[in-house]
């Protein structure tokens, strides 16, 4: 038996997210792994089995040395030390009461540098917190942080800080937003983690009933805010049924999240999973997501009279994760006008979603999207499974003739460019549209593509659809890799050969 390859990924004061066998799986394994975690005398401190590639250990003690064990491999690793534990109930929150956001704002004003708020188990109701920096939230195995229904009760984020920086988005725009069930605003050093649950609280009150418009001025909020935040992990936790998009960082640095599960009512509108924008050196790991719309998102803003993130969207790893049942797994856009480069996908498992790897952008954005990299993953009955398209027809101007026409228009600073796109070592079953569809710009083609051992097989029962949201688009289905000002830089090793691209 070969050893187990451990990489330790996140460690708290009091948990810690291990992946192990990376390399050999996707985001589940092929058969049950038991492991332990002992204290470095030999006392056994936890243990268990895992079918997932990410998983964490909670309930350690911080500053403390531990051994885990996996078969025959072993990693030794120390716990982050903490200064303070202190418990949400210590500062007057009750599982009966209507509204704990009070209590704990609280004791998180009270909390030292380095210390961590615990959640208990047990149901507990709140309004948005705000976190600080330097703390751990802990959420016990049993606990929920739920949202209050009445949105009356939820503050409003202006749009812009008083020094003029924007602090919330809606959809690539500086606008107001109501906050949060947990928001984080300049902070850095921040730790969510535990094995409890965080509900958005979505399915209550009104939230998905205006999906587009506002309600005192401001958009609807997310389950978890960052905006402007440096050095923070999540891990270990279930963040569901949210009001809009689940977690979203803003302007962020340095972002790990580790073994999330990540769940919405299909049905949700716009109920987007993990959105980085306008982020950087972000790293999602081991997350499974089925959401009410894409999975995972990045974006970096799109012009506006209303002023929008100018920051790019860049250095983003994407591993061992699975994404289900979403409109797309991965999607890029369609608000990158900041630019999102270097991304890359791998060893990961899109399972019923409507596109998999997914660009979109229009005229009007302007931006580059470069050096995306998909490789070593497994698409199962994913419509279309790689998607590029520069006519997406979103906004009220999305059905113009500016934004659809076929013809050249001048190259100016509106004009988005896409390149280096790379698909490898890829397997697709029961696509339905096409093997993949690139609708470039006639004046500015989709450059630098590359397909290597990339195999497609369809869905018999599959009807001709229009495989993009784009105007004189035509149906189709069991298409090859359709190309309209798209330009190849490789194509190798295509399974079946008939979906190679008609080259002009």
């Amino acid at each position: 038996m070969t050893d187990a390859a451990i990489e330790l990924l996140i460690t708290g004061p009091r948990s810690a997210t291990f992946r192990v066998d990376a390399e050999r799986h996707l985001h589940t394994r092929d058969d049950a792994l038991a492991w332990q975690v002992r204290e470095f005398g030999g006392t056994l401190v936890a243990e268990g089995t895992t079918r997932t590639v990410v998983f964490s250990v909670a309930s350690l003690e911080p500053g403390t040395t531990y051994l885990f064990q996996a078969g025959d491999a072993r990693l030794e690793f120390i716990t982050r030390r903490g200064t303070a534990l202190i418990d949400i109930r210590d500062f007057g929150a009750s599982t009966d009461a209507q509204d704990n956001a009070p209590a704990i704002q609280r004791a998180i004003a009270v909390l030292a540098p380095g210390g961590t708020l615990r959640i208990p188990a047990g149901r507990w109701l709140s309004g948005p917190i705000f976190l600080k920096s330097d703390m751990t939230l802990f959420l016990e195995d049993g606990a929920e942080l739920a949202a209050i229904a009445n949105r009356h009760d939820f503050p409003i984020l202006p749009a812009r800080h008083a020094d003029g920086r924007i602090l919330g988005t809606w959809e690539g725009v500086a606008e107001a937003c109501y906050a949060s069930l947990i928001n984080a605003i300049d902070c850095r050093d921040i730790h969510l983690a535990g094995t409890g649950i965080i509900d958005g609280g979505g399915d209550r009150g009104d939230w998905w009933s205006w999906p587009k418009e506002t309600r005192q001025g401001a958009r609807r909020p997310r389950t978890i805010f960052l905006s402007a935040c440096e050095d923070i992990t999540l891990s270990g936790l279930t963040i569901r049924n949210s009001p809009s998009w689940t977690v979203h960082p803003v302007f962020c640095k340095r972002l790990i999240a580790a073994d999330l599960t990540i769940e919405n009512d299909p049905d949700s509108p716009n109920t987007d999973g993990f959105n980085p924008e306008s982020s950087s050196d972000i790293h999602l790991i081991g997350l499974h997501i089925s959401v009410g719309d894409d999975c995972i998102a990045l974006k970096a803003g799109k012009r506006s009279l209303l002023g929008a993130p100018d920051h790019p969207t860049e250095h983003v790893r994407i591993e061992n994760c699975l994404m289900e049942r979403g409109h797309g797994a991965v999607v890029i856009g369609s608000e990158m006008s900041a630019g999102v480069s270097d991304i890359a996908i791998r060893n990961c498992h899109f399972k019923g979603t409507d596109r998999g790897l997914r660009i979109k952008t229009r005229r009007g954005r302007g931006g580059t999207v470069a050096g995306i990299r998909l490789a070593d993953s497994l698409m199962e009955d994913v419509a279309t499974p790689v998607a590029v398209n520069s006519f997406y027809f979103c906004d009220a101007d999305g059905r113009s003739d500016y934004v659809q026409s076929r013809s050249p228009l001048p190259v100016s600073l509106e004009t988005p460019s896409i390149s280096s796109i790379t698909v490898e070592n890829v397997t697709v079953s029961g696509a339905r549209t096409a093997a993949a569809v690139f609708y470039g710009l006639p004046e500015a083609a989709i450059r630098d593509i590359a397909f290597e051992n990339y195999t497609v097989s369809f869905a018999p029962d599959a009807e001709a659809e229009v495989p993009e949201m784009a105007s004189l688009l035509l149906p189709l289905r069991h298409a090859g890799i359709v190309a309209e000002n798209a330009v190849f830089s490789r194509l190798a090793r295509l399974s079946p050969v008939s979906i190679h691209p008609a080259q002009d």
